[in-house]
């Protein structure tokens, strides 16, 4: 990396941590504040339990402030280096604007990818653990009292044995409704067993009224017989299974995938899921994007004032998010294709980002 590249990486790092906290403070002034002073009033929450809540809540926080902050940094950075004629100097002395714009998208990729990652590793369990605290410490229910498309998992020694999906379960009367069992041995399907619903009684699942398919090794159907009573093998009890049900925010990217095949399996709408899955990469990615739109934006207004520049940032990703809610609304409404829900906000900013680039190339 060049002694200039450096530098400019250099001038927005100031600006990107400063981009983090200003925009890490607006969403928890105007959201998770106003949440915590709720469970305070409401629910006389306790201390040690809000400042839990309120960790929980970071990573999420966090991560989507990345791409807003690597959009402050380039506008500044550029627009701090263009008022002081360095950008002047640089260019006579033969470097292009794209060539100027490489570490900029360079330092984009390195967020990206860290949001990527802190997106997954950090988000979901976050969240998980903020829910259930909410949930569980804070309103004191039990959870949800009906929960739709159930899905348990029991893995042994790192094999999948055993997957089960029942169409909703109902707390208040501990049953499963419209179950499938999928028996697995050695990663191939031997046996998928149906019924109308499962109760929990004497300590144990008791499916009723269905049937039971097993398949050969070749995949063929070997028999099938029909059964008024069949207990269940898993060792969940109600309680585990409602805690552990996941929201698609609530889950990684593994388990996005799981869940989604299993519900195609079922013949159930995946759109929700699938739209979360593409956005667990789209919304990390927004870093290049909006490198691409800041870095030209910063040139064009070389006068600009830091306050200036925030307000710009603040604009465009208020029109960024519009674009993303009505996107992810029509995905997860079956109205457009997940993937291209997911990706719109994404697409029209490069698109933006390519004709600002090569504007300010000319």
């Amino acid at each position: 990396m060049r002694i200039l590249d450096k530098y400019i990486i250099k001038e927005m790092l100031g600006p990107f941590v400063f981009g983090v906290a200003a925009f890490a403070s607006i969403f928890i002034g105007t959201n998770v504040l106003v949440k915590l002073t709720k469970y305070i009033t409401q629910y006389n929450a306790q201390v040690l339990t809000v400042v839990k809540l309120f960790i929980y809540s970071l990573p999420s926080i966090i991560v989507l402030t990345f791409p807003m902050a690597m959009l402050l940094a380039s506008l500044l950075a550029f627009g701090r280096l263009s008022s002081s004629s360095e950008i002047t100097a640089m260019k006579s002395s033969g470097q292009s604007f794209a060539r100027l714009a490489v570490p900029v998208l360079i330092a984009a990729f390195f967020v990206s990818f860290a949001a990527v990652v802190f997106n997954e590793a950090l988000v979901p369990s976050a969240n998980t653990a903020y829910n259930n605290i909410v949930h569980y410490e804070v309103e004191k229910n039990t959870g949800p009292k009906i929960q739709e498309h159930i899905i348990i998992k029991d893995i042994k020694q790192g094999e999948l044995e055993r997957i089960t999906y029942a169409q909703n379960f109902i707390e208040e009367t501990s049953t499963m409704n419209k179950v499938a069992v999928q028996q697995y041995a050695d990663s191939r399907l031997v046996r998928v067993e149906n019924a109308e619903k499962a109760v929990w009684q004497n300590n144990q699942w008791m499916m009723v009224e269905g049937t039971i398919t097993e398949f050969s090794a070749e995949g063929r159907v070997e028999r099938t017989l029909k059964f008024t009573e069949q207990v269940l093998p898993i060792e969940k009890n109600p309680v585990s299974i409602s805690r552990e049900q996941k929201d698609a925010e609530d889950m990684s990217i593994q388990e996005l995938r799981q869940h989604i095949a299993v519900l195609k399996q079922e013949y159930v709408a995946t759109s929700e899921y699938e739209v979360e899955l593409y956005q667990r990469l789209a919304i990390p990615l927004a870093s290049f994007v909006f490198a691409m739109i800041g870095t030209p934006l910063g040139l064009s207004s070389p006068r600009s004032s830091s306050s200036i520049g925030l307000g710009l940032s603040i604009i465009i990703i208020f029109i960024y998010y519009i674009i993303l809610t009505i996107a992810t609304a029509l995905g997860k409404g079956g109205a457009i294709d997940p993937f291209l829900a997911a990706w719109m906000p994404n697409i029209i900013g490069i698109l933006a980002g390519i004709y600002l680039v090569s504007k300010s190339s000319r």
